[in-house]
């Protein structure tokens, strides 16, 4: 599996990125956010950081990068696209994923292990995990407020496309576990066609013993061991 990386200025974990693929088996490049091609990338990264210093608010200025059209189209064609924290963000902005992500509710930068449930096994992000498995793995943020109106809650809810809740170590989605506020306790989502994730954990820093959690290194290894390829997008 060949892996885009996008880097953003201010991006700050795209090489946390490009290493957990390479440890799952794939192979990365990185990808400079003025360029308009994905050379043969089977899937793309959008990483973690404050791309382009999150100004106006995190993503708003990232999602107007020449590469984001290229990352959108990859998408519809059905191109296996993963947002991480900031790239949760960018791809809320850039409308390949619905809500937004709005201050934490403490009014604080949150920035320690958290826990999450997977609510899904069958996505190309989690197949080597199973469903109802507890994550243990870093957040870094101060807008990971997942907010979306009540008609779109009730769509990711009904669909199947919540695919990571905050919880407690046994499982639990209580009040406690919810580090930001987001509705329904989501850490995570995938559009429709199940093909695109964002979160806002961090997979990418939780992929070696020596970081205290390998708890995210399957999502790796499920992106990487997708047999099929999109069509590539030059």
């Amino acid at each position: 599996m060949r892996v885009a990386v996008i880097t953003f200025p201010g991006s700050n974990c795209d090489q946390d990125c490009h290493r957990s693929v390479e440890i799952a088996g794939g192979s990365a490049s990185y990808i400079w956010h003025r360029e308009q091609s994905l050379g043969n990338a089977e899937a793309v990264i959008v990483p973690g950081g404050f791309a382009h210093g999150d100004y106006l608010r995190p993503g708003a200025i990232a999602r107007f990068s020449p590469i984001m059209e290229t990352v959108a189209r990859f998408a519809r064609r059905g191109g296996f696209v993963l947002g991480i924290c900031n790239g949760f963000q960018v791809l809320c902005e850039a409308g390949l994923l619905p809500g937004a992500l709005l201050r934490n509710a403490s009014l604080r930068f949150q920035s320690h292990d958290c826990h999450l449930r997977v609510e899904r096994a069958d996505t190309p992000f989690t197949s080597a995990c199973h469903r109802g498995q507890v994550l243990r793995m870093p957040l870094s943020h101060a807008d990971g407020n997942y907010y979306a109106d009540p008609e779109t809650l009730a769509a990711l809810e009904s669909e199947g496309r919540v695919v990571f809740r905050y919880c407690d170590p046994r499982g639990d989605a209580t009040v406690e576990s919810n580090p930001n506020g987001s509705l329904m306790g989501i850490a995570g989502i995938a559009n429709r066609r199940g093909n695109v994730l964002g979160m806002m954990p961090h997979p990418d820093r939780a992929i070696e013993a020596a970081l205290g959690s390998v708890d995210g290194l399957p999502l790796f290894e499920s992106l990487v061991g997708q047999t099929h390829a999109a069509e590539v997008v030059r």
